[in-house]
């Protein structure tokens, strides 16, 4: 195995990923979920981010070519998307008893475009790309399975600051977590609209 490899996809993709940053997002999403539903979205959005990431990986070129896809849409859409849940986050309407609660936060926004948004599908086509041996395909496999592993561990335990926080710091913690995904969002946004205005003009 390509240990170097190893180490620049590893650490390419802890820092994309930010397993740190995701916890205060992940707790506000799953503040109405009991501990064991919790543990279950962790578990579905660290899968989903996992499937998708070897999915483009593999096939990733293939399939923008044939949508006729470029990165600044992929960038855009999933910025547009973060943007919607961090209004819910923002207004409190993500906290509304009426709504039902199921565990697709796991599923959207968390697994994708968070864990797998276009920052780490992109960086993993590159070091594809740019792999020739079986080694060097080895060690991109691994640091994407130590790496879903870590998130996973992290989201897992994330439980514990619930048990910290109590209602009323979760709530708190909902609303940053809310201005940090909309910074996220307007950032992905306009690194579209960048790479966009480049390309074209």
């Amino acid at each position: 195995m390509d240990f170097k490899l190893f180490g620049a996809v590893f650490l390419t993709l802890i820092v994309i990923t930010d397993p740190p940053g995701l916890v205060p997002i992940f707790l506000a999403l799953t503040s109405s979920m009991d501990a064991r539903h919790r543990r279950r979205a962790a578990l579905q959005s660290v899968l989903l981010s996992f499937g998708v990431i070897v999915t483009f990986a593999v096939i990733g070129e293939q399939i923008f070519k044939y949508l006729h896809i470029e990165l600044f849409a992929l960038r855009a859409a999933g910025g547009l998307l973060l943007l919607l849940v961090a209004l819910e986050l923002l207004t409190g309407k993500s906290d509304d008893p009426s709504r039902e609660v199921t565990s697709n936060v796991a599923l959207v926004p968390l697994g994708t475009p968070l864990l797998a948004g276009p920052g780490a599908i992109v960086a993993t086509m590159l070091f594809v790309r740019g792999a020739d041996d079986a080694g060097g395909y080895l060690a991109i496999a691994g640091a994407i399975v130590v790496i879903h592993v870590i998130i996973f561990l992290v989201l897992r335990y994330s439980g514990i600051i619930v048990r910290l926080l109590k209602p009323s710091g979760i709530e708190v913690l909902t609303r940053i977590a809310g201005l940090l995904l909309a910074a996220i969002a307007v950032q992905m946004i306009a690194d579209a609209i960048v790479t966009y205005v480049k390309e074209y003009f």
